[in-house]
């Protein structure tokens, strides 16, 4: 459904350089430029510049040029910028994008840098004394080159309000996602996400595994079979013994498929998706947080607190304050 056209605009400037990998250049177009934000949401007017101005055509790593339509004079009337990453060998940003970059973020626009788009911004000072993230193969490398910055090897993106930073590629999109979800709410957030095919939001940091699909075989559809019925159900108790019995058997059988399969433990697995369902219930019901702990299958409010806490380092009422619905967003 396409935005209505009297929705307000919210200016996002994307910053492309010569060499750029085409895919970081496309996550944050995707995710702002994207027709299925919603009516209520803002119309994100998202613009490509690059330093060597107007028209000026730049290489790609894939082999093929592209033409950006703005220069730099885009980013000093923008609401975000984003720098969708930088050349692998890390060098200096020219002094025209580092002030660029600083003249937007002193006027109070969102600065946003994706993988190795940290270091720019790291550059130009906007990262001082703040915690940041990159890919984790160079996280060393920025912190050895700006002591001041303090990186996160263990997130996959890290919002300080004024500016932004994620780690390697498609940590880009889970940044972007965060960033829309504040401005549009959850349900924009999620239709995004599910047109890209993404999850509208990853557990875990950098170090997490990516789960593997579910392999094809009679034993394994069995164990597929069985994680839906599971995951209906969050609420109720499960135990291994009941599951493999379900899953006609052994208990021994069932817990190496299963972690074949998913590549963690049931606990783990299912912890995971009592989790998500919870998440699901606070960005989309009134519920109290009791009935929605004992939906999710947690069974108290303190132990939903406990392990929201431990695995989101928030709380769920605060994390329902951040992602209902959120207003539209004001231009600063």
């Amino acid at each position: 459904m396409p935005i209505k056209t009297h929705s307000p605009h919210y200016s996002v400037v994307v910053i492309a350089f010569d060499g750029i990998t085409p895919f970081h250049l496309s996550v944050p177009c995707l995710v702002f430029g994207s027709r299925c934000v919603g009516a209520t949401a803002p119309v994100f007017d998202v613009r490509v510049c690059a330093s060597a101005g107007a028209g000026t055509s730049l290489g790609t790593a894939s082999g093929f040029d592209i033409v950006a339509k703005h220069d730099l004079s885009a980013v000093d009337s923008a609401d975000m910028v984003v720098m969708p990453s930088w050349h692998d060998d890390c060098r200096d940003a020219p002094v025209d994008l580092l002030q660029a970059l600083r003249r937007a973020h002193a006027r109070g626009a969102r600065v946003m840098g994706l993988c190795l788009g940290a270091f720019p911004l790291a550059q130009a000072g906007l990262l001082d004394g703040k915690s940041a993230a990159t890919h984790w193969a160079y996280a060393e490398a920025l912190e050895e080159r700006y002591p001041s910055v303090k990186v996160d090897r263990d997130v996959l993106y890290v919002d300080e309000g004024d500016v932004l930073t994620s780690a390697g590629v498609a940590a880009g999109l889970d940044c972007c996602l965060h960033v829309l979800r504040q401005l549009c709410g959850a349900d924009s957030a999620n239709r995004v996400a599910r047109q890209l095919i993404i999850a509208p939001h990853r557990q875990g940091g950098q170090a997490q595994f990516i789960e593997r699909p579910l392999p094809v075989s009679s034993t394994d559809n069995r164990i597929a079979q069985v994680l839906e019925w599971v995951a209906d159900r969050p609420e109720q108790d499960h135990t291994i013994d009941a599951l493999a019995q379900r899953a006609a058997m052994s208990r021994r059988n069932f817990t190496r498929h299963f972690r074949q399969a998913t590549g963690v433990s049931f606990k783990q697995w299912l912890l995971n998706q009592r989790l998500a369902h919870a998440q699901h219930m606070l960005e989309a019901s009134d519920a109290s947080v009791e009935i929605v702990a004992q939906q999710a299958g947690f069974g108290s409010a303190l132990s939903l607190r406990q392990h929201f806490k431990a695995t989101f380092q928030t709380s769920p009422v605060t994390y329902r304050k951040q992602f209902r619905a959120a207003p539209t967003p004001q231009t600063p």
